[in-house]
């Protein structure tokens, strides 16, 4: 389709793309952190994950030998 826009190239008309742009990828990393903080802090899981343990497997059935 020819003329085709989006409607988000209006943006860069009221912040410029040097400033818009930092900000957006600043935000989109201080989120990132964030997450990954209370995701540390609020399980037990993931700080066993992030320092390499090993996994718990349960053996729900066994089968006898044939």
């Amino acid at each position: 389709m020819a003329g085709y826009t989006d409607g988000q190239e209006g943006i860069w008309l009221v912040v410029k793309p040097t400033v818009g742009l930092p900000l957006l990828l600043g935000a989109v990393a201080i989120t990132a952190l964030l997450v990954h903080a209370a995701i540390l802090t609020h399980t037990t899981w993931f700080p066993a994950f992030m320092q390499g343990g090993k996994a718990k497997v349960a053996i729900t059935h066994v089968m006898p030998n044939a």
